[in-house]
């Protein structure tokens, strides 16, 4: 019995040790930012949606821009917008894809090297003029120190699950609705919960979990757009495609 006990203890004990304890937003915030500061190799690639590192590259930004289009037509909203802000542009799929047919496109990131891969790839499709916009994950509200007027169309597209916790989502959302004109619209995407418990929020390990660091229940983000300043109008869901699942694309509009 009592080497029984001490295998139970020390089972216990290991599993004790194996549970993930939370860390502070703050906290997750700093790890993000050191996260994609300091990531290089083939994954930064594939993190950041450069091209040649995902597959099907070429079709993120085409397939994005068509549900933006028939979102926009069925509420009445210009398909066109002339200034455009895409917040996390990453490697520029969705940016060479909205930019030729804008007159200003402003790319934020947290990452110098990843704006300025960015920026070449619109140069590459048109002449656009190009905005970069550099933040800390812990201080998006930098954005008003070089962003001035008002913006069209707010972009945030695989994006919003990177962010390490829904508080620093709500930041993001409450700045689209400071930064969106009055009847200027927002496209947003969110990896959106089902009943597995694998699908929930994680509050710790950052680099071991970056695509599955933050997500919501469907209504849960309907109401955080509402609490926000902006009016949730359409949205569409895509359990599964070459990227990964669980994908809820909504359109916002600020009346």
């Amino acid at each position: 019995m009592g080497n029984a006990g001490t295998t139970i203890k020390g089972a216990l004990r290991t599993a004790i040790l194996s549970v993930p304890i939370p860390q502070s937003v703050a906290r997750r915030g700093a790890e993000a930012m050191e996260f994609w500061n300091n990531q290089e190799g083939p994954r930064w690639g594939s993190d950041t949606h450069t091209r040649g590192a995902v597959p099907g590259w070429e079709t993120i930004g085409p397939e994005h821009r068509e549900l933006f289009t028939r979102f926009a037509v069925a509420c009445g909203v210009d398909t066109s917008p002339r200034r455009i802000l895409e917040w996390g542009a990453g490697g520029g799929a969705n940016a060479v894809a909205f930019a030729p047919h804008a007159q200003e496109f402003i790319a934020v990131d947290v990452s110098g090297s990843i704006l300025e891969e960015c920026r070449q790839r619109v140069a590459d499709v048109c002449s656009t003029p190009f905005v970069p916009v550099l933040v800390g994950v812990n201080s998006p509200h930098d954005v008003f120190n070089e962003v001035s007027g008002e913006v069209d169309l707010f972009l945030c597209l695989y994006v919003i699950e990177l962010l390490p916790s829904k508080e620093h989502a709500r930041r993001v959302i409450q700045h689209a609705s400071r930064l969106l004109r009055s009847g200027g619209s927002a496209f947003v995407q969110v990896k959106y919960r089902t009943r597995s418990p694998w699908t929930r929020p994680r509050s710790w390990s950052y680099a071991r979990q970056v695509a599955a660091m933050t997500s919501f229940d469907i209504d849960e983000f309907w109401h955080l757009s509402q609490e926000c300043g902006l009016t949730p109008r359409l949205i569409t869901l895509v359990p599964k495609n070459e990227l990964d699942e669980r994908y809820a694309y909504y359109f916002l509009t600020k009346d």
